[in-house]
């Protein structure tokens, strides 16, 4: 699966790309129902803020129905379009927004962040960034108070900004503070449709007052040299994506 010029302009001014329906309903189905039943038989209500720290069904993650979704799709191409050359995929990340309704005390919500930087759960000077983040939509996501992840268009670019310019190890501020203050965009969507979005792009996710689920699967995606310059690709957000670095220099100039 390619990408077309125009979406790759837009992947450089927005820092994300939506492609709609672009994994098939049998790779849905199954991948969905896995999660269905763990819900129901093997989730713990007193681990869910471990879960939305971590990850749902934590157990799940190296399942090949769930790494499907990625690498059995055209997710995985639309990745390689972007990035070029980057490193297996291992595991997959699960997502659920659970109905307040449904629990005993509410989810937490997460605010303004970008992923790997300054987490809570993590020591402030441990990095633990990638290059591109794929979402795959598993349930219907119609209501944007339904638990939707929230994102900043543009934002990959001002964040990078306050990377170079403003930020250092040892921060704890995700964000900075008019970042902070934006609500974002909600990430609205069927099943099988997936969300391309640059690690930078700052999200946030709130509660869910639907009374449905919200399950999205979640793969990061680190160019092959990532590693070796991760403080350099929080300041320069082509650095893991020479392949449109000349194009965005061209956008630049134009």
């Amino acid at each position: 699966m390619a990408l077309t010029p125009a979406e790759k302009s837009a992947f450089i001014r927005d820092g994300l790309l939506i492609k709609r329906g672009a994994v098939g309903s049998d790779l849905v189905a199954r991948a969905r129902a896995l999660v269905d039943d763990w819900l129901r038989e093997s989730m713990d209500p007193a681990l869910i803020h471990s879960y939305t720290q971590r990850t749902f069904a934590p157990e799940l993650g190296g399942h090949p129905d769930l790494l499907g979704l990625f690498s059995s799709s055209g997710a995985a191409a639309l990745a390689g379009a972007l990035l070029g050359d980057f490193l297996p995929v291992s595991t997959t990340q699960i997502q659920v927004r659970i109905p307040e309704s449904q629990l005993p005390e509410s989810q937490p919500e997460k605010a303004m962040h970008v992923d790997g930087v300054a987490c809570p759960h993590l020591d402030p000077d441990e990095l633990r960034t990638f290059s591109l983040l794929v979402g795959v939509v598993l349930s219907d996501i119609t209501d944007p108070t339904g638990g939707a992840l929230r994102y900043q268009s543009g934002g990959h670019l001002t964040m990078s900004e306050w990377f170079r310019d403003q930020w250092s190890l040892g921060i704890t501020d995700q964000v900075p503070p008019d970042v902070d203050a934006r609500t974002g965009t909600p990430f609205l969507g069927a099943p099988g449709d997936v969300l391309l979005m640059h690690h930078l792009v700052p999200h946030a996710v709130g509660r869910n007052l639907s009374r449905e689920p919200r399950t999205m699967a979640y793969y990061r995606v680190s160019h092959v040299a990532h590693a070796e310059h991760r403080l350099q690709s929080l300041r320069d957000p082509w650095l893991d994506y020479p392949g449109l670095a000349g194009l965005h220099q061209a956008a630049a100039s134009s």
